[in-house]
């Protein structure tokens, strides 16, 4: 497989995986309580947490140069 083909198939994945990792973070944002302090504790977990699946994925589009 070339490298233009990973790197497509790659690029669908990660936008697949960041619109699912969205829409879950999204819902279980709703049900996290008003206190700001967990609330900042939870975005900020994910907000970082996205890249960590992801690293394998871009490391596979790259391989082959």
């Amino acid at each position: 497989m070339t490298v233009r083909t990973r790197k497509l198939i790659g690029s669908m994945a990660i936008v697949g995986f960041l619109g699912l990792y969205i829409a879950v973070v999204a819902t279980l944002a709703e049900r996290l309580p008003t206190n700001w302090i967990v609330q900042l504790v939870f975005f900020v977990v994910a907000g970082v947490s996205w890249g960590g699946p992801l690293i394998p994925l871009i490391a596979w589009m790259n391989r082959g140069r």
